[in-house]
């Protein structure tokens, strides 16, 4: 499918112990024992000078008798300044250390649980990550990235099922907090399902990074996957139609066969169109600009002689009781970029009535207002989508997509 996973970044704010003593209950001191290396730690630490601190805590460490709080403050200490010295290997081994003494009251121990959780996974421990990481959620100071972070360690342990739950998580607890989800969340879905072979996952999850990004690599997957078992020419040109007007197209045959299809369908204005914009992008590849050319001449024939005849075509079409003529009309006007005729002549087939493709009325009438930037019009006209008769579902959401999108 073409997705890029992106590591999540594992930032480390290291809790102070300054901060975490404050927490201590009445009572816990230091022991006189180790009273003079800790002084002197404090005041190496006060300087920032953290290998003279990392050496007054291991001299610390030898001392005896040593009581349960001189060991977590020791390991506590320890842990802090390894972060500061950039050996997170050290600091994830002292807080562990730490938290093993039993010295931490509830509120320290949900901290330092969150602490190991993010220094595990940056030194890719990933199981011992992913339970400190459950250890922080059930103490509740996990953050929104915390849970991004715990989606990601099951997506790199290849548990999908569990990489799903923490990430739909992140999801929620982001749109909770009026945040935009990460993209990541999306793409662990997308690898995910593709790995399975889940194509109705892995659509789910390109229709989510649609919404989310609006980036046109998403856009063509999605209807590239969409598109690959259609077999109606009338559902396939409307899935083009999407792609067209999102820019998604990445392939030279891609717009040759909506040309085709357009010409088939008695639209070589708009097909004319359609391979021009092909001609003027980089996309054109050699061995198909001669068999290109022949059908853009062919067009252009077609196409001058609709031009000409237009006003006797709106003529017929008014006169016409049924409405299928104006609707055809109007596609012809948008061809040549008339968008406010073909918006005057679609509704009016509308009302008439006895259209045989409504889908095809709807979606030239949005097309058209979008061209005018009359987008709320074109969103209530996409809508209308959803009641035609015998339309394809997979036509309706596509289109449903794309009106989300335009603004």
């Amino acid at each position: 499918m073409g997705a890029y996973v992106l590591l999540a970044c594992v930032c480390l704010a290291a809790v102070s112990p300054a901060a975490l003593a404050a927490d201590k209950p009445k009572g816990q001191e230091i022991s006189r024992v180790i009273a003079k290396e800790i002084t002197a730690t404090q005041k190496a630490m006060q300087a920032s000078q953290w290998s003279e601190a990392l050496k007054n805590l291991e001299a610390a460490e030898t001392k005896s008798p040593l009581t349960t709080f001189d060991k977590k403050t020791i390991y506590d200490f320890k842990g802090f300044v390894n972060i500061k010295l950039n050996n997170m290997k050290a600091a994830e081994a002292a807080y562990e250390a730490a938290l093993a003494t039993g010295g931490y009251t509830p509120e320290e121990s949900g901290k330092t649980y969150r602490m190991l959780f993010r220094l595990a996974a940056g030194n890719q421990n990933y199981t011992k990550a992913i339970e400190f990481g459950k250890q922080a959620a059930d103490a509740g100071v996990t953050n929104t990235d915390d849970l991004v972070v715990m989606a990601q360690l099951y997506y790199l342990q290849k548990d999908c099922k569990d990489s799903n739950v923490w990430g739909d998580k992140a999801i929620a607890a982001a749109r909770k907090a009026g945040e935009t989800p990460k993209e990541n969340l999306y793409l662990f879905k997308l690898k995910c399902a593709d790995d399975a072979n889940d194509t109705p996952g892995k659509l789910a999850a390109l229709y989510d990074l649609v919404r989310l990004t609006r980036k046109t690599e998403y856009w063509n997957n999605l209807i590239r996957l969409e598109r690959q078992d259609e077999r109606d020419d009338h559902n396939t040109l409307m899935i083009y139609r999407v792609m067209y007007d999102t820019k998604s197209m990445n392939a030279d045959t891609d717009y040759i066969e909506m040309a085709q299809l357009l010409g088939d369908a008695g639209l070589p204005g708009e097909a004319q169109s359609v391979l021009e914009v092909l001609m003027s992008s980089t996309l054109m590849k050699d061995e198909h600009k001669e068999r290109t050319n022949r059908l853009l001449n062919s067009l252009k024939t077609r196409a001058d002689t609709d031009k000409k005849g237009l006003a006797q075509l709106d003529a017929e079409a008014a006169k016409n009781p049924a409405g299928d003529l104006s609707v055809k009309t109007g596609e012809v006007h948008f061809g040549f970029g008339d968008y406010a005729g073909a918006v005057a002549v679609i509704n009016s087939g509308v009302q008439k009535g006895q259209i045989k493709h409504i889908d095809e009325a709807y979606v030239y009438l949005g097309r058209s207002q979008v061209a005018l930037k009359s987008i709320a019009d074109a969103k209530k006209s996409f809508a209308l989508l959803k009641g035609a008769p015998g339309v394809s579902p997979r036509i309706v959401k596509l289109w449903e997509l794309y009106a989300e999108t335009i603004s």
